[in-house]
């Protein structure tokens, strides 16, 4: 049956714009590099190309305790996927999003060793030499390693480290509330530019650690506009009256 005989009973203006929801899913790489998809089909998984080199996203088990609330274990600093990398953050904070917030891009700087240009000290790091992580400078440059308490989180990663592919991940983690399999941890490397934003109207919790401790100066930020908000047209032509 053709578009306009299955639509017959709506004015002709209306069947030009209807369109089929296509329920059919792209490949893992592709909804991650663009649509988006839920944490627990990328956690613990070799993502081969679709993936940032360094990224972590791992699962985490959250216990229910009835009549009293949840328990969910982060990390250990002797077994586990941080002791696999071998790096244990020297600061810990936490961090509060109100429902329907966002937090703009955040990167830090790569650390690049005297006399190395950095294309091939990320070779080196991430391609030639990708399990020896003794390599990684995490005293000199900030790595993050965080979770979520509370709420749903859209988080979106974009590699912008010289001589790696400029990569996209973008998926959904859920707070310790919605215990599940899109409860995990991820470790974010530096260079790697990360937004966050709430997929819910609850508040966002979030527990993190960095491998350095905080220092103002490393704090880049891209295409962080979202975290103001505007005023209303009105109100932006009264305090700012355009010159007679």
């Amino acid at each position: 049956m053709n578009k306009s005989e299955f639509w017959k009973g709506l004015r002709p203006e209306a069947q030009a714009l209807v369109e089929p929801r296509d329920y059919a899913k792209p490949p893992l790489a592709e909804r991650l590099a663009t649509l988006g998809v839920e944490a627990r089909e990328i956690a613990g998984q070799d993502l081969g190309e679709a993936g940032i080199p360094g990224v972590v996203v791992f699962p985490r088990r959250v216990f229910a305790q009835p009549q009293r609330g949840f328990f969910g274990e982060f990390a250990r600093e002797t077994d586990g996927p941080l002791a696999a990398i071998k790096m244990w953050p020297k600061q810990w904070a936490t961090a509060r999003m109100f429902g329907g917030s966002a937090k703009g891009f955040h990167i830090h700087p790569p650390h690049i060793p005297e006399g190395i240009v950095p294309e091939a000290w990320f070779r080196k790091l991430f391609i030639e030499e990708p399990q020896n992580v003794a390599l990684r400078p995490y005293d000199h440059e900030q790595w993050d390693a965080m979770f979520f308490v509370q709420g749903l989180a859209e988080m979106i990663l974009v590699d912008e480290r010289p001589g790696l592919p400029r990569r996209v991940m973008r998926f959904t983690i859920y707070g310790d509330d919605y215990p599940g399999d899109n409860n995990v941890g991820v470790v974010i490397p530096a260079g790697v530019a990360h937004a966050i934003r709430c997929g819910s109207t609850n508040d966002l919790l979030m527990v993190y650690g960095t491998s350095t401790t905080y220092v103002p100066e490393n704090e880049g930020r891209i295409a962080h506009s979202v975290e103001s908000a505007p005023l209303p047209q009105v109100w932006h032509d009264y305090i700012f009256p355009n010159p007679a």
